[in-house]
């Protein structure tokens, strides 16, 4: 365990692969030909630490102690950098709310660089809320509190309810007020500031690899493809040193694939809408990034968003989630075609999603209906149930944590299959 965080190894895979934008003023503007740009964060008034996560920091090697000193709330906060780090904000693209949006980037998080340790292995460690960057287009790069508490709170929750997801390690105050307009009706107000770190063997998106598409560089994406699958696809070559081929471009989109597809199976398994499935929010290891809009299903209700600014069209609404993932995977299938330079195996792997997810999503139900093996009628008896979930407004969570106390010969002992289904409606 370290003891300090003078004591963490840095080892940064990211910026020593990929070429970096050469201006070194931080200033928005348009980049391309490069992954990333340096940058540092922002000095913060008067940081304090409100919470922290014993487990990631456990999964980091740091000890009580390193988090006792005061120089983890200064590293935390952004207002000091670490030895051995080297502090960038990555360019990406992608699709927001179905259209193309250009050059997109870190606007507001900032990462560390990497640190290699024993447990978690390579860890990326990133500010969000660290200050301005070169993608913050317009906004101030802050982060206010209450959005904070949510991302960090909500980040942990995930990672125990069993979901692949970007873990938190520090919720820090500032000591700054943010102005910002909470109900996006005119009326901004100051509001207390603070800096979560993210942790993730990386926060590559499908968004990256739109951008290098976007730019016509093949060299980038490469690049790109490259750092990832030898990073963190390695199973994939025979050895780190082996030749990268078209093949393994292949089967490492196949297990992107399915990396999604397990995602998604479990939001939908614990009632969780993400509310922003843009390309640029989608992890190409399958995890849980951005935590924005989001929100849990209370009365089962399919058609249910927790994102305002899509509450007309409703595009990623809950029930839509599997879909969207498999319009987003295409939209990255498109991305690294010229790797392949044929759009069959893309095709094929895309064509493959709908059984996937319905194998996985399968074993999502029976898990929490406690059905040991399949059998005819399970679709039935499941679109029934959520039927009657939807009809009857049941909080979804509550009424699987109820379904467990139900005696097993109550249903036995029931006349009729409505019978059953009543026993199971009023379970909650």
């Amino acid at each position: 365990m370290f003891d300090s965080l003078t004591e963490w190894i840095f080892d940064n895979s990211f910026v020593r692969d990929l070429p970096a934008d050469p201006e070194k003023k931080n200033f928005r503007r348009e980049v391309g030909g490069i992954a990333y740009s340096r940058v540092s964060p922002a000095p913060v008034q008067a940081p304090a630490l409100a919470a922290y996560s014993r487990e990631t920091a456990a999964l980091l090697d740091l000890s009580e102690s390193a988090v006792a000193d005061p120089r983890f709330v200064e590293v935390m906060s952004g207002n000091s950098i670490p030895t051995g780090a080297d502090p960038f904000a990555m360019a990406y693209a992608g699709h927001q709310f179905g259209s193309f949006a250009g050059q997109l980037g870190d606007g507001r998080a900032i990462a560390l660089g990497e640190v290699v340790g024993n447990e978690a292995g390579r860890q990326m460690i990133q500010l969000k809320g660290a200050g301005p960057t070169p993608y913050s287009r317009g906004a101030d790069g802050r982060a206010v509190l209450r959005s904070s508490v949510r991302e960090f709170l909500c980040s942990e929750a995930m990672h125990h309810l069993g979901v692949p997801t970007t873990r938190a390690l520090s919720l820090v105050t500032t000591g700054d007020q943010i102005m910002r307009d909470m109900f996006y009706d005119g009326n901004a107000g100051r509001e207390p500031g603070a800096v979560v770190c993210r942790v993730a063997p990386t926060f590559i998106r499908f968004g990256n690899f739109e951008f290098a598409y976007w730019r016509d560089d093949n060299e980038l994406l490469r690049g790109l493809a490259d750092h990832t699958i030898r990073g963190f696809f390695p199973h994939l070559l025979a050895s780190q040193d082996a030749p990268i081929t078209v093949d393994v471009y292949i089967r490492w989109f196949e297990e992107v694939v399915a990396l999604t597809v397990e995602m998604i199976a479990t939001w939908m398994g614990v009632g969780f809408v993400h509310g922003v499935m843009n390309t640029d929010n989608m992890s190409i290891l399958g995890l849980t990034i951005d935590y924005g809009p989001y929100g849990w299903l209370d009365n089962f209700d399919p058609g249910w968003t927790p994102n305002t600014t899509d509450a007309g069209r409703k595009r990623y609404r809950y029930e839509a989630q599997p879909q969207i993932a498999h319009w987003n995977l295409m939209r990255l299938a498109n991305a690294i075609v010229p790797l392949i330079d044929d759009v069959e195996p893309l095709q094929a792997a895309l064509d493959r999603y709908r059984d996937q997810y319905s194998a996985c999503w399968s074993g999502v139900l029976n898990a929490k209906l406690g059905l040991i093996d399949e059998r005819d009628g399970d679709a039935g008896l499941v679109a029934d149930l959520f039927g009657l979930l939807q009809r009857r407004e049941t909080d979804m969570t509550i009424f699987f944590r109820a379904l467990s106390d139900l005696g097993v010969d109550q249903v036995l002992t029931a006349e009729s299959d409505a019978e059953t289904a009543s026993l199971v409606a009023n379970a909650w």
